[in-house]
């Protein structure tokens, strides 16, 4: 997909009965669901069945099964509870029968409170940075693996603070700041842009907790066949933002063990404002041959 426009078609459900609705995929790379798409369609399905005034602020979700993009993906929402301020819905994703996918979400009428966040990490601004095309570009000759894999299209565009330095170190800790923003058109809607974000909080988590032990350029990781698969996933929503508008997605990777690697990230503003959080763990497998 090459920008919101296109992602916009994905997500929309089409309405089977109540509770219930249909999905598309759109066709990835590597074969599977892409688990950010799985994501943002089931926290649409739960807005279509939560009252226009309230937006969402948590989600917890897990992925059972990889998810077959050859077929349409049914979503049944739950009505958990309806109370004066917060509304809860869990909805289950189901192909052939069986649930690829839960997730439990919320959603609170806008009220006002106590605020504060930590401050936003001091980076360079996004204009002068590479993005992941031209930096796939200025690898082509040394690394056409990370070439090819810059060339898939996305609807978002990601500037790593970093550069290609991110992907020549032999080593490197595991944390990255990557200012994303929309390609196309998102209309005003907080709504929209809390599902446009649902789904590229998916983006780089787990890569974030391989960079100390699978460097992309390092051509002896090469002899290892890594995979990696989502197995849950957190998010908070602090702030109204607008997609359109480049957001700061810090991302940290504080432990990887027993076949698993765990991520979390923060997200700004240009202004710094922290509007949005997430949590990932996810399976990291490494296999010989």
């Amino acid at each position: 997909m090459k920008d919101f426009d296109e992602l916009r078609s994905v997500l929309e459900l089409e309405r089977i009965e109540d509770n219930l609705y249909r999905g598309q995929s759109y066709r990835t790379p590597w074969g599977r669901v892409f688990g950010g798409q799985v994501l943002a369609q089931s926290i649409h399905a739960a807005q279509l069945t939560t009252p226009d005034d309230r937006n969402l602020h948590s989600m917890h979700a897990y992925f059972l099964l990889a998810g077959d993009i050859e077929l349409p993906i049914v979503y049944d929402v739950e009505h958990v509870r309806d109370g004066g301020s917060y509304t809860t819905r869990r909805v289950k994703a189901i192909q052939k029968g069986r649930p690829i996918f839960t997730v439990q979400a919320s959603f609170q009428v806008p009220e006002e409170g106590l605020t504060h966040h930590v401050p936003m990490p001091d980076v360079p601004p996004p204009e002068g940075l590479q993005n992941d095309q031209q930096i796939g570009e200025s690898l082509r000759q040394s690394d056409p693996d990370l070439y090819k894999i810059s060339r898939i299209e996305r609807p978002i565009e990601c500037r790593p603070t970093r550069g290609s330095e991110q992907y020549t170190s032999v080593s490197t800790e595991p944390r990255q700041n990557i200012w994303i923003k929309a390609r196309g058109s998102l209309p005003d809607s907080d709504r929209m842009h809390q599902v446009a974000l649902t789904y590229v909080s998916d983006y780089n988590l787990l890569a974030t907790a391989l960079l100390p032990h699978w460097p992309i350029a390092n051509k002896e990781a090469r002899r290892e066949r890594v995979f990696m698969a989502s197995l849950d996933h957190a998010m908070w929503f602090h702030r109204p933002f607008r997609l359109n508008d480049w957001l700061l997605y810090s991302i940290e990777s504080p432990s990887a063990s027993g076949g698993r690697g765990y991520s979390r990230g923060d997200v700004y503003t240009r202004d710094g404002e922290l509007v949005a959080s997430v949590a990932q763990e996810g399976l990291i497998r490494t296999q010989r041959g």
